[in-house]
């Protein structure tokens, strides 16, 4: 079997078997995306978090959470490829894989490094026409939702990610920049990443709209009285985090939720 040569998005050099027929994904919205370019047999390993699709869920080895790997059957499953991400996964642990195995890694902070990602692992996987078609799709779609932009209506926004403590999402994050692109205003993107923030901060920057993420913290409607009481006057909603952090083939699907989510808060 011929081997390649690969740079990932941190700049590491991989070499692999070509196309690898082992593959490890760690990383839930990268699995769905390998899953969706055609791949089946080849995946022998993902997380319990990568539930999409279903019946490949149900079906393939689970080796750990994306924080937790479980390192030795990862090693019992004799991978030529490992899928990872600097942000989801564990760094220690990555590395530990990387004196073994292959380790592919991704680093996403916008639409354009997530389509570099899905053009990348295309050539890897040697299926370079379908990645590019999704990456041409995806590309239109954000133009097409840009070029529909009503800038004077843009709304304040904070995105809660968690729950005791409060946490929400801020600058340098994927989702900052989805919430840019759907037209909203994020609240706290004056802060960066992942800040722990308190009622007062909620109060303060006095949101017109509060989403509350369905991941990683599993918001429900319980939740919206709390943030409701602190800031009366915004319209507190619970969001598919799903389509505002997954970064592969899912945001096909996010142009079209980030109009509906415009559509109710404008006209409210």
């Amino acid at each position: 079997m011929s081997t390649k040569t690969f740079i990932d998005q941190l700049g590491n050099s991989i070499t692999i078997p070509f196309p690898p027929k082992r593959i490890i994904s760690v990383v839930p919205s990268q699995t769905e995306l390998l899953f969706h370019l055609g791949l089946d047999e080849e995946i022998v390993g993902i997380t319990k978090f990568c539930i999409h699709p279903s019946h490949q869920f149900k079906s393939k080895t689970k080796v750990g959470g994306t924080k937790k790997l479980n390192l030795d059957l990862i090693q019992r499953l004799k991978p030529d490829l490992i899928v990872a991400n600097k942000e989801e996964n564990d760094k220690d642990q990555i590395e530990s894989l990387q004196t073994q195995f292959p380790v592919w890694i991704s680093d996403i902070q916008t639409i354009p490094d997530a389509i570099d990602m899905i053009h990348a692992i295309g050539k890897i996987i040697s299926k370079s026409d379908f990645s590019e078609k999704l990456g041409v799709q995806l590309s239109k779609n954000f133009d097409n939702l840009a070029s529909n932009q009503k800038v004077d209506q843009s709304k304040k926004v904070a995105y809660f990610i968690w729950r005791k403590p409060y946490m929400v999402a801020a600058c340098d994050t994927f989702i900052d920049d989805i919430l840019k692109r759907g037209g909203f205003e994020n609240c706290f993107s004056n802060l960066k990443r992942y800040p722990e923030i308190e009622i007062a901060d909620l109060k303060t920057v006095n949101p017109d709209a509060i989403f509350l993420s369905s991941e990683p913290y599993p918001f429900k409607e319980k939740h919206i009285e709390e943030l409701k009481t602190a800031c009366p006057n915004a319209i507190v909603k619970l969001v598919d985090g799903e389509l505002f952090s997954w970064y592969g083939n899912r945001l096909l699907k996010t142009t079209h939720y980030l109009q509906q989510l415009q559509q109710e808060l404008w006209h409210k």
